[in-house]
């Protein structure tokens, strides 16, 4: 986790000063949705461990979408700290220690499977190649 000299997580939008203070921008709830899911990667890290299952931090380079090794670590720390994901194994080292699922974190899948459906109805014109959910 890369800290501010305030000791802020960088990398996303929303601040987080430790596992139980978040620096949010609004007290709207979709605000607060997209400050911890509306960059480029969270929900794909949250897609890959709902299809995969749990996943180490290589696995997670090997995506298609090809995130960078400091905006992983970035994002694998914050849904880390705002409990969507948690280590396979707590105790273990951290090198190929897999991340998996919380409740929290697995309560997301219909708003994914929302998500890809409405890209298939919407974005089909514009992107041939789109894959389909089943």
């Amino acid at each position: 986790m890369a800290l501010s000299a305030q000791g802020k997580v960088l990398g996303s939008d929303v601040m987080v000063t430790d596992k139980d203070k978040v620096d949010w921008r609004s007290k709207c709830p979709i605000s607060s949705a997209l400050d911890v899911l509306g960059d480029k990667w969270s929900l794909l890290i949250i897609r890959d461990l709902l299809i995969h299952g749990p996943r180490t931090y290589s696995e997670f380079l090997e995506s298609p979408e090809h995130i960078s090794t400091n905006i992983l670590a970035s994002r694998l720390s914050l849904l880390t700290c705002l409990k969507l994901i948690e280590r396979a194994n707590p105790q273990a080292a951290a090198r190929n220690n897999a991340f998996q699922l919380t409740g929290s974190g697995a309560a997301l899948r219909p708003v994914l499977e929302g998500l890809g459906r409405w890209a298939q109805t919407h974005l089909q014109e514009f992107h041939g190649g789109i894959a389909r959910i089943r």
